[in-house]
């Protein structure tokens, strides 16, 4: 018999006695995912955001996890400088709705969420019944943006790390013996 962590592992999350994210990239087929999903037009729905999140990425969708298909993967920082690996953009065909992952944000987006049409937001996430409730080309807007933001912002901490990190160490102007001492 597995055991739960075993389980995790094969799904690509973790058990909860370990520590660690809990979602990360699995093997899992995700058109096997998507076929999986009971609901013909939310599977038609999942369709269409793989075509479109691929097209905004350039990256082929990989399950996280076991419900998320993301596309490319970025690292995030947290205030407390925990970093975390997570997808560039995704979805995942929750319950009650389809909940896109739109990491850059949506507060600076009300104009484009206001013309999207019968929505939810969350700080990151964009929950939405069905595509037939939003217009198509602004939600591809928001998603080709949140892709911009996102690289944007991955090459702005990427400039950062390499900046503190490869800084020379201080040089000591004047060579000192093992005691402190100035040589001469």
């Amino acid at each position: 018999m597995a055991t739960r962590a075993q389980n995790a592992a094969k799904a690509g999350t973790q058990s909860d006695t370990t520590s660690g994210p809990k979602t990360r990239p699995t093997e899992a087929s995700v058109p096997d995912f998507i076929a999986a999903v009971a609901d013909e037009q939310r599977r038609a729905d999942c369709l269409t955001l793989c075509h479109l999140m691929q097209a905004a990425t350039g990256a082929a969708p990989v399950l996280w996890g076991s419900a998320i298909v993301g596309f490319g993967a970025t690292s995030m920082r947290y205030a407390n400088g925990a970093c975390l690996d997570w997808p560039v953009i995704a979805f995942s065909p929750r319950k009650n709705d389809l909940t896109l992952y739109l990491m850059a944000g949506l507060q600076t987006h009300t104009a484009l969420l206001q013309r999207l049409g019968k929505h939810k937001t969350g700080q990151v996430c964009l929950y939405i019944k069905r595509l037939a409730d939003v217009d198509m080309g602004v939600l591809q807007e928001l998603v080709q943006i949140a892709v911009q933001m996102a690289v944007q912002t991955a090459v702005q901490t990427a400039v950062q790390t390499a900046e503190t990190s490869t800084a020379p160490a201080p040089v000591d102007p004047a060579p000192r013996s093992a005691t402190g001492s100035l040589k001469t």
